[in-house]
């Protein structure tokens, strides 16, 4: 990867220069049954989409602060890249109260609702399907990011000194981060080429870091597991085999 990424939003961008056809994430839902797997190109269009519709329809500006409210999941590591892209910071687990908006899964959409600003749904479903029945107050994702422009290009990039994550209540800038990915990434031994899966969920540095931020800045990819535990030890073995893995977290 490039050394001179500073953000995680550098790091795909670097990321898809070098080879946009590589797969990035692999997602498996163990209570769905769900997989999917994400190119390098994918996971960007997807972030471009994403970071248009909270730039233009959503008219979120840098500094404001996204309540984040998903589990471990593809689609998170879109919203978190996203959220660099254009400055947004993307709060993991806060009071959607105190928030100028908030995106949510189906299981927090009660909590969510004391954001007063807009709120953002993902109904989590295979393929990113949308929700049969659109839960009131909320824009569903499913249905919005389809039709944003595939490119994104921020007018004022964020820079390595503005916050990206806060976890716990504690900002965390992108150049942070970035750095705080690559030293994880060395302590594992996670290299170029090399395949991390884990089942941690999205709810601490640890996680996100294993899950998406570590394997994004040294070239890796990740297989994220959510629901896992629905697994026994010979199933999960075989996964491990089958994908090729040859680093674990959990």
């Amino acid at each position: 990867m490039n050394i001179h990424d500073r953000t995680p939003a550098d790091l795909l961008r670097s990321a898809l220069a070098t080879d946009g056809t590589r797969p990035l994430v692999t997602f498996y839902d163990d209570a769905t049954g769900e997989r999917v797997e994400l190119s390098v190109a994918t996971l960007a269009n997807w972030v471009a989409k994403t970071a248009n519709l909270l730039h233009d329809e959503l008219a979120a500006e840098p500094g404001d602060r996204l309540t984040l409210h998903l589990p471990a999941h593809w689609q998170t590591a879109v919203w978190l890249l996203a959220c660099s892209a254009t400055g947004v910071v993307a709060d993991i687990g806060g009071d959607p109260a105190s928030g100028d908006l908030v995106v949510s899964g189906p299981d927090a959409l009660d909590t969510a609702r004391s954001c007063r600003g807009e709120r953002v749904a993902l109904s989590l479903r295979p393929l990113g399907a949308r929700f049969p029945q659109p839960p009131e107050g909320f824009v569903d994702y499913a249905v919005t990011v389809p039709g944003q422009p595939d490119t994104f290009a921020a007018t004022d990039p964020p820079g390595p000194a503005d916050p990206v994550l806060v976890l716990d209540g504690v900002d965390i800038s992108g150049g942070e981060a970035v750095e705080r990915a690559r030293a994880d990434a060395a302590f594992r031994g996670l290299g170029t080429g090399g395949r991390i899966m884990s089942l941690a969920p999205f709810d601490s540095w640890a996680g996100i870091s294993a899950g998406l931020l570590a394997p994004l800045a040294v070239g890796a990819s990740v297989v994220l597991c959510r629901n896992a535990a629905r697994l026994d030890a010979g199933a999960l073995a075989a996964r491990r085999e089958s994908e090729r893995v040859t680093h674990f977290a959990d």
